[in-house]
């Protein structure tokens, strides 16, 4: 040392202050110290925690804790006013609201980021941050710590990790919750209760929740819910058994018959299927199953429904092998790294306690989209093979797959990957936004996060895969029905055109398509998955108690089956029906002009002896003891046929119709979901919260299309002489469930608003159709009106038109009323 000069030593004291300089925040945070918290004991902090029991799905809790800091008593407080991403902030922002304390907050969901404002010489924070009472976990939210104490009752404590020497003011609204001040010194303020210079540690209370929210709490994470969904689907299966089974035919003797059998088969098999795959996945949800056999039993269950769908079936041996070889080698690619995992570098268990490797992360991706490729590729199967043999795939599909299938499933296998991948980033992006919201203001490393979630990927997304498989339930009951009719035309074409609707097992066909349709989403709208088993009963139920009366009541059903098999056994027949119902309109006409005084091409004599044709023309096809009423003609018999001489063609017209009409009750629905602020972040921060979005619209999408096959399918049968009355009967049989729903809602404090909006536009949707329906009865009249709307109004005659028009008007009225109130 004695060699040295001190000018010597310069350069490495000038490259240790330009180190200390460069990265002043990492020196401050590996100082225990360097949050300089005595120097906030002049701070004045004042807390908030409210409680609203009215929520939507859970009591909801809001922490508005605000903190006025002296800038000249922190050496931290100017770095409040850097970027909201700045390390300088986010350290500042640490010390002043968390300390040391490091801990994640997954309960706790943040709006906004704090508020800092600049007040003369003072900075101001104002920190606001939410959670809802979900479980009986602990919850941290803001300086609180609210933990469950017995039944209906919590403990909320106030444990700030900062500012403990701080002069606080603490104040809580309990929104009409039972309170019990723990502490003793509480005092009452403004409808509040109020803690004022007491030490943190002291002030506790306990609050009772009423019991419709414990009760909802209780049982929803209950092993009786979990029985209640299990329900479902045991009951759907035995529904779609039984419709299945009455649908077989009685005397199988090959042809038709032989593939008949298979298309109940099929719907046999999936009934079996999708309630012991649902029973499976309700197991793995409630114990805690290790990621390698999760996955084992993921991509098993998917290889396995794939395969016994039987895409091929009917076609060429190069069908099978080509479907064959895609899923087992996905299959195997995932299983892969279930059975291997030290060649991705993975433990045994699958789960890495550090971030793992590209390699791992290759192998966790592997597995993951193994899994969700097979589900969907099993999805896709049934739904073809339903589709298939009901005899509703176009004739150049089936001929693309029988000349090229290994192409067909190419493009398939990479339009199924795409959506899987998908799937897969949404996870990603999510988990991501979601470490950063919950680990903040610290903002860790979060290596293990990252395996963890990319380890247990298939389960999230398959649970929402197969909690929407209705839809493909759906799709069998639609086929099996599809197949029952072309081949019962084929057979006996002039009977099935004098049919008036579905007969015997058709009924339940049709209903069990409307129960799992439009009820079970009209059931996910109410927000009871309880609900679920008892929903799908009473729809068909009631549908069937409709019908019943409308055979009796309905304009078809007035004038007899006589008529139907005299006049209405062919196309000639149906042709001089609309004709004289053409003439009847011309007649009515005539004669309204001629009752103002007007000049007509007839005299009245001549008008009133056409009439009188007419009424005898119907006479003659009806029974001679059982005359029509008076009051019904030949247009209102036309009416009730409908624009297509088949009813399963009338149900296909009114699907089309309503599908297009149901769009903006659609759109207007998932605005409505998406107008919460939470719900808007959830997009951010829940893996299937975008899927979800999709899959809502496609669901209720297919519930108006649904309804509206209904309809046209029972539009002769339904009670009711002008049409929308037919519609308002469809909607009758939908509310009997849906006013149990709101009755046990009230019961258990839910609300129902949202199910009273989707029954509004059910309402409206169906009416629309009707409308049109009649219009389409006589459109080859468009030529002789300015516009359908003319047309329309002269079908309903100036008497009844206004009071159609109102009725229809009223219930959009009332949508939009009701649409426009919750979204305020």
């Amino acid at each position: 040392m004695k060699g040295i000069r001190w000018w010597q030593l310069l350069p490495l004291i000038f490259v240790n202050l330009m180190w200390w300089g460069c990265s002043p925040s990492e020196a401050l945070q590996n100082d225990g110290s360097s949050c300089r918290e005595s120097q906030l004991e002049s701070s004045r902090v004042d807390a908030l925690i409210q409680f609203d029991q009215h929520d939507k799905d859970a009591v909801r809790i809001h922490s508005d804790m605000t903190v006025e800091i002296p800038m000249a008593d922190w050496v931290l407080a100017d770095r409040l006013l850097l970027g909201k991403h700045s390390e300088e902030y986010r350290h500042a922002m640490q010390c002043l609201l968390r300390g040391k304390d490091t801990s994640i907050r997954r309960s706790e969901w943040r709006f906004d980021e704090p508020e800092v404002k600049e007040q003369g010489q003072d900075i101001r924070v104002r920190y606001e941050s939410y959670a809802w009472i979900r479980n009986y976990a602990p919850i941290k939210i803001g300086p609180w710590v609210i933990q469950w104490k017995k039944g209906g009752t919590w403990t909320v404590q106030f444990s700030p990790t900062t500012l403990q020497k701080s002069h606080w003011k603490v104040q809580a609204d309990l929104g009409g919750l039972r309170f019990d001040d723990t502490s003793k010194t509480a005092s009452p303020h403004d409808g509040k209760w109020m803690w004022e210079g007491d030490p943190p540690g002291r002030i506790t209370f306990d609050l009772g929740l009423p019991w419709q929210r414990w009760w909802v709490l209780t049982y929803g994470r209950s092993f009786w819910s979990k029985i209640g969904v299990g329900a479902w689907w045991v009951c759907a299966s035995v529904v779609v058994a039984l419709a299945a089974l009455r649908g077989r035919p009685r005397h199988p003797s090959g042809g038709s018959d032989g593939r008949r059998d298979s298309v109940v088969q099929a719907v046999l098999q999936w009934a079996a299927l999708s309630g012991s795959v649902a029973l499976m996945l309700i197991v793995i949800g409630s114990q805690h199953v290790s990621p390698p056999w999760n996955a084992f039993m993921c991509i098993s269950a998917g290889l396995a429904l794939t395969l016994v769908a039987r895409p091929w079936l009917g076609g060429t041996p190069l069908q099978a092998r080509a479907v064959r070889a895609a899923v087992i080698s996905v299959a195997a690619a995932g299983l892969l790294v279930v059975v291997a995992p030290h060649l991705f570098y993975l433990p045994p268990h699958l789960v890495s306690k550090t971030e793992p490797s590209v390699l791992g992360k290759v192998g966790y991706v592997l597995m993951g989209l193994a899994a969700v490729w097979l589900w969907l590729a099993a999805l896709t199967a049934w739904a073809w093979r339903f589709a298939r043999e009901g005899l509703m795939v176009p004739a150049s599909w089936t001929d693309r797959w029988n000349r090229a299938p290994v192409l067909c499933v190419t493009l398939a296998s990479l339009a199924i990957g795409a959506v899987a991948g998908g799937l897969l980033g949404c996870l990603s992006w999510a988990n991501e936004n979601q470490w950063e919201r919950s680990s903040w203001p610290a903002g860790q490393t979060h290596g293990a996060n990252v395996a963890n979630y990319l380890a247990n990927f298939s389960l999230s997304h398959l649970t929402l895969i197969f909690s929407d498989s209705w839809v493909l339930t759906g799709i069998a009951l639609l086929a099996l029905l599809s197949y029952r009719t072309r081949t019962r035309r084929q057979d006996d074409e002039n009977r099935e055109r004098s049919a008036l609707g579905p007969e015997g097992p058709d009924v339940l066909l049709t209903a069990g398509i409307f129960a799992f349709t439009s009820g079970v989403q009209g059931a996910s709208v109410a927000g009871n998955a309880a609900q679920y088993p008892i929903w799908l009963l009473l729809n068909i139920a009631s549908l069937f108690g409709v019908l019943s009366v409308g055979r009796r009541w309905s304009v078809l059903g007035r004038v007899g089956e006589t008529f139907c098999l005299r006049r209405m056994r062919s196309e000639r027949w149906r042709r001089e029906l609309m004709d004289r119902a053409h003439e009847h309109r011309f007649l009515e006409n005539e004669s309204r002009v001629l009752g103002k005084g007007g000049s007509a091409s007839m005299t009245l004599d001549q008008v009133e002896a056409r009439q009188r044709d007419l009424r005898q023309w119907l006479l003659t096809g009806c029974d001679s003891d059982r005359p029509p009423p008076a009051h019904l003609s030949v247009m209102d018999i036309a009416l009730a046929w409908g624009p297509e001489g088949h009813w399963w063609d009338n149900a296909v017209r009114a699907a089309r119709v309503a599908f297009w009409f149901g769009i903006p009750g659609t759109v207007g629905l998932l605005v409505l979901e998406l107008q919460p602020r939470l719900q808007q972040m959830r997009l951010r921060y829940e893996p299937t919260a975008l899927p979800e979005i999709v899959v809502k619209f496609i669901a209720l999408q297919a519930a108006w299309a649904a309804a509206g096959f209904v309809l046209g399918a029972l539009w002769r049968l339904l009670p009711g002489r002008p049409s929308p009355v037919r519609a308002l009967s469809l909607v009758l049989a939908y509310a009997v469930p849906a006013c149990l729903a709101v009755l046990l809602n009230l019961l258990i404090g839910g609300t129902f608003t949202r199910l009273l909006l989707y029954s509004l536009f059910m309402a409206v949707v169906l009416t629309a159709t009707s409308i049109v329906m009649d219009a389409s009865t006589f459109s080859e009249d468009q030529q002789y009106t300015h516009s359908r709307f003319a047309l329309v109004m002269s079908i309903y005659r100036l008497q009844g038109f206004a009071a159609y028009i109102a009725w229809f008007l009223a219930q959009l009225a009332a949508a939009a009323t009701l649409w426009e109130y919750l979204i305020d």
